[in-house]
């Protein structure tokens, strides 16, 4: 089911404050009642070609460990029956507003971009999964969105939440695919949890550009941070990714069974 993003959200917005003639607003569209299931998911795996992302202290490159997570993430979700969509499927450097058509072209239920963290510090470690807000949970939340939006350049700008024609539709954005996103992200964090000795930093909100753009709940997961030596040395094992993959696999299953009970569809046999 396709729901409303915020960029989505600021078209309408404009639209509307352009009115009609006598300054009557149209009336605004009616969505059809919800038919579907739960079936499709687009998996982002960060940076890619020449932005490599973050690097840790022994040399690997967020780009690659985060692309080998998205790529064990995705074959486990098609053996469930799952149409799983890749934003990238090699080395390449996508740029933002084609990850956000990407997921937007596909329809998809969920959008889960997949991230390695890292810090100033060696000592910062665990994992911790972020949805979109236009104002972050904290100063480190904030940097956090930071450093993944500068990828994108300009492009990587979210809207501020000054701006009176964002909160005019911020009761649009909260109200469904934001109170989805963090329903996710919950379970998520949750299941991430379970993976040994790997501290719980917890669910978070920032302005994520590439989360912001798309027009379904959609979550960052940052898997660890390479700048720790230790956890760099825990996600070069082929073991480790395995996990976390398994770990994302479970999320979305218990996420798409909750879907399909609240919108009165047949569950997947899973």
């Amino acid at each position: 089911m396709r729901r409303i993003g915020l960029a989505v959200a600021l078209g309408a917005a404009l639209a509307c404050c352009g009115g009609t003639p006598g300054g009557a607003a149209g009336p605004p569209p009616v969505d059809a009642p919800p038919t579907d299931r739960f079936d499709a998911i687009v998996i982002d795996a960060g940076h890619g070609g020449e932005d490599e992302g973050a690097r840790g202290p022994a040399g690997s490159r967020e780009k690659d460990v985060v692309f080998d997570v998205a790529q064990r993430l995705a074959r486990r979700l098609r053996d469930r029956g799952l149409r799983v969509v890749m934003t990238r499927d090699r080395d390449v450097f996508v740029p933002l507003e084609t990850r956000t058509m990407l997921a937007n072209d596909a329809h998809t239920d969920l959008f889960i971009s997949i991230h390695a963290n890292a810090a100033p510090s060696h000592s910062p470690r665990g994992i911790e999964v972020f949805f979109a807000s236009l104002d972050a949970t904290d100063e480190r939340a904030r940097e956090v969105a930071e450093r993944e939006n500068s990828a994108f350049g300009a492009a990587g700008t979210p809207p501020s939440p000054d701006d009176p024609l964002v909160a005019i539709i911020g009761d649009m954005i909260v109200a469904d695919t934001m109170r989805e996103a963090s329903a996710f992200a919950k379970l998520a964090q949750e299941r991430l949890d379970d993976l040994d000795d790997v501290p719980s930093r917890g669910v978070k909100q920032a302005p994520f550009v590439v989360l912001l753009g798309v027009q379904a709940p959609a979550v960052l997961v940052e898997i660890g941070f390479l700048s720790n030596p230790t956890e760099e040395r825990t996600l070069r094992r082929e073991e480790r990714r395995e996990a976390i993959a398994a770990a994302l696999e479970r999320a979305v299953a218990a996420y798409g069974e909750r879907y399909d009970a609240t919108r009165g569809a047949t569950a997947h046999g899973r």
